[in-house]
C-alpha cells in the first residue's frame, strides 16, 4: 500500500519572470489548458492521497484565499516572504512534524502522478530527502545548468561548475523538478526564520541522506511566458 504524506504547495512567490501576466494575478492562478496551476498541483496531491494539503501565500494572497474558499486546503499566510525553507518551517504546525511532500505549482506534468512516484520510492531508513530529478538535456521551459549529480547508489551531490565559465563539469547533471519528500527534523532545529531549502539539502547531502528519483514522464517549467506556451503544447500531445 502506498504511504501518504502531508503536502505543502509553494504559492507565495511574486512570479516576476511572468512579467505582465502576474501584475494583477498571482502566478499559481494562471491557467494552463483551462485549469489553474494551483488546481493542477492540488489535483496531484489529492490523487496521491495527501492530507492535509497546505498552500503558503504572500503576493496577492487574497485572490488565492478566495480561490480556495470552501475547499479542504489550509493556508499558511506569510506577511513577510520566508523563502522555501522558512515557509515550510512556518507551516509545520499545520503539516505535522514527520516527512512531508512539497510541490512547486509552476510545473506541468504528464505520464503519471509525480507525488505517487515519490511515495512509492520513499525509504526513511536511508533517506532524509527524496527529490524528483531528470537529466538536464531536453527539458522544456528549463533555463540554466543542472542542480545535482546522481550517484549509482541513488544519492545526490551538488553539481560542480567551472570557476571561470560557470559551465557544468558533469555532462550527466540532473535538474530538480520541483517535487520532493523531505524529513522535517532539520527544519525544526534550524534557528533562522527566513532561509532556503538549499541549506537543508546541503546538510542532507553531506550526510549521504539526500536521494534522487528520476522522473520518466513529461515535465515543463511554467515560470515564464515561453514556458506557458511549451506547457500548453506538452498537454496537447
Amino acid at each position: 500500500m502506498q504511504p501518504t504524506f502531508p503536502l505543502m504547495v509553494f504559492a507565495a512567490g511574486f512570479g516576476t519572470r511572468m512579467r505582465e501576466l502576474t501584475l494583477n494575478r498571482p502566478k499559481p492562478l494562471i491557467g494552463v489548458a483551462g485549469r489553474s496551476l494551483l488546481d493542477r498541483a492540488l489535483d496531484l496531491g489529492a490523487g496521491a492521497g495527501c492530507d492535509p494539503m497546505v498552500v503558503n501565500t504572500h503576493y496577492l494572497s487574497q485572490q488565492i484565499a478566495d480561490h480556495l474558499r470552501g475547499r479542504p486546503v489550509r493556508i499558511s499566510h506569510e506577511p513577510e516572504i520566508l523563502e522555501t525553507g522558512g515557509g515550510l518551517k512556518a507551516a509545520l504546525p499545520a503539516l505535522g512534524h514527520g516527512a512531508v511532500m512539497t510541490l512547486n505549482p509552476d510545473v506541468v506534468w504528464t505520464g503519471g502522478n509525480p507525488l505517487s512516484a515519490l511515495a512509492q520510492a520513499w525509504d526513511p531508513v536511508k533517506m532524509d530527502a527524496l527529490l524528483l530529478v531528470r537529466p538536464r538535456d531536453g527539458l522544456p521551459g528549463r533555463k540554466g545548468g543542472a542542480d545535482f549529480t546522481l550517484g549509482g547508489d541513488g544519492c545526490l551531490s551538488r553539481m560542480r561548475r567551472d570557476s571561470e565559465t560557470g559551465e557544468d563539469l558533469d555532462p550527466n547533471g540532473m535538474v530538480y523538478l520541483g517535487a520532493q519528500i523531505l524529513g522535517t527534523d532539520w527544519l525544526s532545529r534550524h534557528p533562522e526564520r527566513v532561509f532556503s531549502l538549499n541549506l537543508a539539502w546541503d546538510e542532507m547531502i553531506r550526510n549521504g541522506r539526500a536521494c534522487g528519483l528520476v522522473w520518466e514522464g513529461g515535465w515543463c517549467d511554467v515560470g515564464s511566458p515561453e514556458g506557458l506556451a511549451e506547457a500548453e503544447a506538452l498537454l496537447a500531445q
